[in-house]
């Protein structure tokens, strides 16, 4: 199992009954979201700066 699975599903067993269910319906949504490839994540930040970085940088002949 991948290690982030086991760590949800440990987590899921000590949480609140409550923190638990609400934490399996958005990982649900996000699960259908990403199977209908409707999934729109923001870039993250060290992945713009790269960007960034490259654009900066002199360009070489």
């Amino acid at each position: 199992m991948d290690a982030l699975a086991e760590k949800l599903d440990a987590r899921l067993r000590e949480w609140r009954p409550e923190t638990a269910a609400e934490a399996r319906q958005r990982i649900t949504e996000v699960i259908e979201l990403a199977d209908a490839d409707l999934l729109d994540l923001p870039r993250s930040r060290a992945i713009e700066q790269e960007v960034l970085d490259l654009l900066d940088e002199p360009r070489s002949r």
